[in-house]
């Protein structure tokens, strides 16, 4: 059974919840479910990373791996004059991302499903982020990092968020070896912040 939140398909039962939250100043409602990734509220890597985002009002956003919305829906009333792409390869997680951001009244995203890059190699970004699914394994989060820096913008930059037990170093380094420029913009209980520019 493919029951792991980055499967395409997850068989596991429904379990349709609404959570309510509070991110960067705004009210949000989250349909989540089963077989999603962090079904029981936003994460708090999620949110450390929400909180340090930093966008243009007309940024063209790339977020990769968006489980039911949380990041790329609060990068959307970030950038509200932009649009934000949402890519996932789990169906239901995409179904839940379009359905929130009805829910949420948010027009200005594009939700698409997705393994990795595929559905968005011919387009570029200004910023991707990415709260990378550590569990599918080091290849697959350095893939990210290395397919993600092609689609970028000159001066365009990837946020990502990793805990220092599940690899932060590791992928700091990865990062270095392929940006002109990587800062760790903040750090709070186990995770990082990285910011990695292509120059």
């Amino acid at each position: 059974m493919s029951n792991h939140y980055y499967s395409q398909s997850p068989e596991v039962k429904h379990n349709r919840q609404v959570h309510e939250v509070f991110l960067r100043g705004f009210s949000f409602r989250f349909m989540t479910d089963a077989g999603v990734f962090s079904k029981s509220g936003v994460d708090y890597g999620s949110q450390v990373l929400i909180d340090a985002l930093k966008l243009d009002a007309d940024a063209k956003v790339l977020d990769v791996g968006c489980g039911y919305g949380p990041i790329g829906l609060t990068a959307a009333k970030l950038a509200e004059n932009g649009l934000v792409t949402m890519i996932d390869i789990n169906e239901r997680a995409v179904e839940l991302s379009r359905e929130n951001a009805k829910l949420n009244k948010i027009s200005n995203v594009n939700v698409l499903q997705s393994d990795l890059y595929e559905a968005v190699k011919h387009l570029k970004f200004d910023t991707i982020v990415t709260n990378p699914p550590i569990r599918a394994g080091k290849a697959v989060v350095h893939r990210i990092f290395e397919e993600g820096y092609e689609l970028l913008e000159q001066g365009g930059s990837m946020w990502v968020v990793i805990q220092k037990k599940q690899g932060a170093p590791s992928a700091q380094a990865k990062l270095e070896s392929l940006f002109e420029g990587v800062e760790e913009v903040t750090k709070d209980k186990g995770y990082r912040i990285f910011r990695a520019v292509k120059g």
